[in-house]
């Protein structure tokens, strides 16, 4: 008799990285899988027709469920809420372009603006491809309201040109490119390469010193990176692939810190700084896919 062991574990992957989209947390997210877990143990396998959808719905609605209390702890969060960085081979299938954006930093971050239903539309319907008949199951509502929510979610998420895709050559060259001129303290080559409205994000926690706020404009990001510069030296720079892109690991006055970019027509639009030690618990470790930035 199959005990579900095998179909779980194929399927165990893409779970991760739906419950990932979901919640921005992979250890939120492997508290949802192993929930989903539990429920497909106490399940009559016999009655259940097509496993991935059974999964699919259990891990969706644990994360709507598990969203709706950390969207609680995330209000009262210091400083802007950053989701945790994962290395891109963690997050399951990578085939589609939709799969690989919908793990970004810029994504996830703009995701926070969503409502968990919307959230949830927009994951299982952008990543995953599943049929409307099945979100509203999901989310237990009709299939017309869900495309309503998908609808709103990309409103919400369109803050470009949704044509510009840039590749990951683009995106690992301009990250190295930076990374070069911050250590070298170029800020004529640094201002070249930032968007005239980029915006900085920086991620504490209240751990460690970081910016409480947003910065945003080209002259105020270059501002503070200028005066970061002055005070603490930049070391132990690595070109890291994580969420679905070239990403950089690096020490910055004596802390681990992980960067990552969002590139719109040829610079950065988004700067992504993790510095909570919390969140960089596990990233923080040596992967085989890490290079020295020149």
């Amino acid at each position: 008799m199959n005990d579900g062991v095998d179909d779980f574990q194929q399927l165990r992957p893409a779970l991760l990285g739906l419950a990932y989209r979901m919640l921005g947390s992979m250890w939120d997210a492997q508290d949802v899988v192993q929930d989903a877990w539990l429920k497909w143990t106490r399940t009559d396998r016999a009655e259940v027709r097509e496993p991935r959808a059974f999964l699919m719905t259990a891990v969706s609605r644990l994360a709507i469920d598990h969203l709706r209390l950390a969207r609680v702890k995330r209000e009262s969060y210091r400083g802007p809420w950053l989701p945790e960085p994962v290395a891109t081979d963690a997050l399951g299938p990578m085939d589609t372009v939709e799969l690989r954006d919908t793990v970004s930093f810029a994504t996830l971050t703009m995701m926070e603006r969503l409502s968990p239903n919307e959230r949830a539309v927009f994951v299982l319907r952008e990543a995953f491809d599943v049929p409307y008949s099945d979100i509203a199951k999901v989310v237990d509502t009709s299939q017309q309201a869900c495309r309503q929510l998908y609808s709103r979610a990309k409103r919400h998420l369109a803050t470009r040109d949704a044509r510009y895709r840039p590749s990951d050559h683009e995106v690992t060259t301009l990250l190295t490119n930076f990374m070069a001129a911050a250590q070298g303290g170029d800020l004529a080559a640094l201002s070249s390469m930032l968007a005239d409205d980029v915006t900085a994000w920086n991620d504490g926690g209240g751990k460690v010193r970081a910016a409480t706020k947003a910065i945003v404009g080209r002259d105020r990001v270059l501002a503070f990176i200028r005066g970061l510069l002055s005070r603490y030296p930049l070391r132990d720079v690595r070109i890291v692939q994580a969420n679905g892109q070239a990403a950089a690991r690096l020490s910055f006055d004596g802390n681990p810190q992980f960067l990552a970019i969002d590139v719109d027509d040829g610079r950065i639009q988004g700067l992504y700084a993790v510095l909570n030690p919390d969140k960089l618990m596990r990233f923080s470790e040596p992967s085989s896919d890490v290079r020295e930035a020149p």
